[in-house]
């Protein structure tokens, strides 16, 4: 009998997904329950093992972009396959003609059986819906489409015709790699930030001085005790969450011509992978202690690098936290991460002259960024939210460690 695998559903509103990685290879004998390949959508990987067992068919080769329920290979249990030499497949395809194909979805029209929010978010934007593709079921329209549909500009009356760029003409030693699904979302989230919000940044720094010797005088204990380490983003996390609580519009976002605050502190923990930077969320962040804080984030971070995870894990957050800093960043400014109003950038700690009381002290030194949305937060808001935060890492008994 054969077995077809499937590209499986990884999420709502997601109608494509990408192989990332095949970890048996064509014609292999494969178990049933063994993991069989990795799926790669624009948020998180999925692992797909196999349910069945017996020869592999690989039908679709690592980074080819696949609609969700396409067969993207077949088990046969009346075929014996070859043993796995353990490397991922290659991702040599069976013949073309004998490759199956899921039907595709009916088309539907874009402005049927809109949702209340997505006739809104039309209306206020005063779009047409039958312009914007549909992402949704059946090719319908979702708040997010409206959201990130750009129209198109009308060009200058003093240049009717726009100039053409022509397409990029490769060289010898060029080489071209089509764009990960992950990188793409990266790249789509970025230029929406900068086309729809007032992104502006101010800057202060820190003197880490206090917090050193805290996270000095505890971080052994701590770790013999929790049997986990006391980090500098912990305190940050912390200070970060008492300057909200004193500052709701930096944990506030735009919707429309709402604003919606937040009665809850979801905090997003930038983290760099191989395949580009995530922001999982620590949800209910606000009445973690520092040992919650650090669990959190050490599962995430694992998580992270290893590519599990999910969905959930990457969804919502209403301030965000990106420390530059462990790549030896001295200074950046961070970019917002929709539909949040602010982000906090940390940076690296360098020792640097400091006037104290009169006098030149060289003290442990950091810059921090905030980048904010100027049509939410004034320029008084911002500062005085960064100021917060400064004052917090400077008095680090103001946020209750324990160790």
């Amino acid at each position: 009998m054969k077995h077809n695998v499937l590209a499986p559903s990884v999420g709502e509103s997601i109608t494509e997904v990408s192989v990332l990685k095949w970890h048996r290879q064509n014609g292999n004998a494969v178990k049933a329950g063994e993991l069989l390949l990795e799926i790669e959508s624009d948020k998180a990987t999925v692992e797909i093992v196999a349910e069945a067992s017996g020869a592999l068919s690989v039908f679709t080769p690592p980074g080819e972009r696949i609609k969700i329920g396409a067969v993207i290979g077949m088990i046969d249990d009346s075929v014996q396959g070859t043993a796995s030499s353990g490397t991922p497949a290659a991702g040599a395809p069976t013949a073309v003609a004998a490759r199956p194909t899921s039907p595709p979805a009916p088309p539907v029209a874009a402005g049927a059986s809109m949702s209340p929010a997505v006739r809104k978010a039309v209306t206020e934007r005063g779009l047409d819906v039958n312009q914007i593709s549909g992402s949704g079921k059946a090719g319908r329209v979702t708040k997010g489409d409206v959201l990130t549909y750009q129209a198109p500009s009308a060009a200058p009356a003093a240049a009717p015709t726009a100039p053409a760029y022509p397409a990029y003409k490769e060289q010898p030693g060029d080489r071209r790699v089509p764009m990960s699904m992950l990188r793409s979302r990266i790249a789509e989230r970025l230029v929406y930030a900068q086309h729809t919000a007032a992104i502006l940044t101010t800057f202060n720094e820190c003197d880490m001085s206090a917090v050193i010797e805290l996270r000095n005088k505890h971080k052994d204990s701590f770790k013999a005790k929790h049997g986990i380490a006391l980090s500098f983003m912990s305190f940050f996390a912390r200070a970060s969450i008492e300057a909200l609580k004193l500052f709701p519009d930096v944990n506030a976002s735009i919707d429309g011509k709402d604003v919606i605050y937040h009665d809850y502190l979801d905090l997003g923990i930038a983290v760099g992978t191989e395949r580009g930077l995530v922001v999982p969320v620590v949800r209910g962040a606000g009445s973690f202690s520092f040992l919650d804080i650090e669990k959190k984030i050490a599962e995430l971070a694992v998580k992270a690098r290893d590519g599990k995870l999910s969905i959930t894990d990457l969804s919502g957050g209403t301030f965000t936290i990106s420390n530059g800093g462990v790549y030896g960043s001295l200074l950046s400014t961070p970019i917002l991460n929709p539909p949040q109003s602010a982000i906090l950038g940390m940076h690296k700690i360098q020792e640097r002259p400091i006037a104290i009381n009169g006098k030149v002290e060289v003290r442990p030194m950091m810059y921090l960024a905030l980048s904010y949305d100027h049509r939410l937060i004034d320029g008084k808001g911002a500062v005085s939210f960064l100021i917060a935060v400064k004052d917090f890492i400077e008095h680090p008994e103001k946020l209750g460690f324990e160790g």
